[in-house]
C-alpha cells in the first residue's frame, strides 16, 4: 500500500464511494469532522455514495438525511436513492424472496449463537431487509478475528455468502457484493460505465468485506487502521491514509478537494 500522497492528479477525481463503519466513524460515532468532510467533498462537485454493510433502516435515514448522492447498503442487497425528490429503493431480491429467507436466516443466526460463545445478534438486525448480522465486537466484549472467521464458515456451510466487516460478520443468499450493485446504482442512476469511469472515482475503506472494491478501483484507499487485517485481506488499498478511521476519511477528503475552492 502506498502513502496516501502518492495518489496523483487528486483532482480528477468526481466521486468518492467509501465504506462507513470505522472508516467514515471512529468508535461507533460519525464525528463533526468526519461530516464536515462529506459537507466540503459536496461543495466540491464529488458524487458520494456510502458503501455499507448497515441495514435498510439505517441507509434510508442516510439517503434522505446526509450530503450524499446515494447509499448501497447490507453489503450489496439494495441502493438508496432521491429521484425527483422522493426515496428509490432497488432491492436484488424481491419482497416474497426476502420474506420467505428471514426464517431460514433466523434458524441459521440461532445455531451460530450456539456454536460460537460470546457472539449476539447485531443489535441492527431488526432493522434489516436481507441478511443476518452476527456481532463479533461493537456490542459484545471483542472476540479475536479468529472467531469472525469461524462465524464466517458457518454462513458458508448453511449457504450463505459471508463477509466479515470491522465489526460484525454478515451473511446473505445470492451471489451479489458492495461491487455488483454499486456498479448496477451507476448505470441506472447516473448513467455512468464504472469500468470506462474507474480512474475518476475513489473508494475508501477498512476491512475484508471491502476487498472486492480494493481489488476493482484502480483509486481504493484504506484508512490506517485496514491494518488490523493484515494478511486476512483477499486484496489490499492502493494507497493507505495516515490517520485512523474518521479522521482518515477527512485526510482523503482534504486531498481531493486541495486544489478546488471547496476547505475542508
Amino acid at each position: 500500500m502506498k502513502p496516501l500522497a502518492e495518489l496523483r492528479d487528486p483532482q480528477r477525481i468526481r466521486g468518492l464511494l467509501f465504506d462507513i463503519d470505522d472508516t467514515l466513524t471512529t468508535e461507533g460515532r460519525l464525528t463533526a469532522e468526519a461530516y464536515c468532510a462529506m459537507e466540503c467533498l459536496k461543495r466540491a462537485g464529488k458524487l458520494l455514495v456510502p458503501v455499507t454493510g448497515r441495514p435498510a433502516g439505517w441507509c434510508d435515514h442516510i439517503a434522505r438525511m446526509w450530503p450524499v448522492d446515494a447509499v448501497v447498503g447490507e453489503n450489496g442487497a439494495f441502493y438508496f436513492c432521491s429521484v425527483q425528490g422522493k426515496l428509490y429503493k432497488k432491492f436484488q431480491h424481491t419482497d416474497q424472496v426476502r420474506a420467505r429467507s428471514r426464517g431460514r436466516l433466523e434458524a441459521i443466526g440461532a445455531r451460530i449463537l450456539e456454536q460460537v460463545p460470546g457472539c449476539a445478534l447485531a443489535a441492527d438486525q431488526s432493522y434489516r431487509e436481507t441478511d443476518l448480522a452476527i456481532d463479533f465486537c461493537e456490542d459484545v466484549p471483542a472476540l479475536p478475528l479468529e472467531a469472525a472467521e469461524h462465524i464466517a464458515r458457518l454462513m458458508r456451510e448453511a449457504g450463505l455468502t459471508a463477509k466479515i466487516s470491522s465489526i460484525h460478520v454478515n451473511g446473505w443468499f445470492g451471489g451479489y457484493d458492495k461491487l455488483a450493485t454499486t456498479r448496477q446504482l451507476f448505470a441506472e442512476q447516473f448513467s455512468i460505465d464504472l469500468d470506462a469511469a474507474n480512474a475518476e472515482l475513489a473508494f475508501v475503506g477498512d476491512s475484508p468485506n471491502d476487498a472486492p472494491m480494493f481489488a476493482y478501483f484502480d483509486n481504493s484507499v484504506g484508512v490506517a487502521n485496514v491494518a488490523r487485517f493484515a494478511g486476512r485481506l483477499e486484496a489490499e488499498p492502493k494507497y493507505v491514509t495516515r490517520g485512523f478511521a474518521g479522521a482518515g476519511f477527512a485526510e482523503l477528503a482534504a486531498h481531493l478537494v486541495a486544489h478546488s475552492s471547496a476547505e475542508c
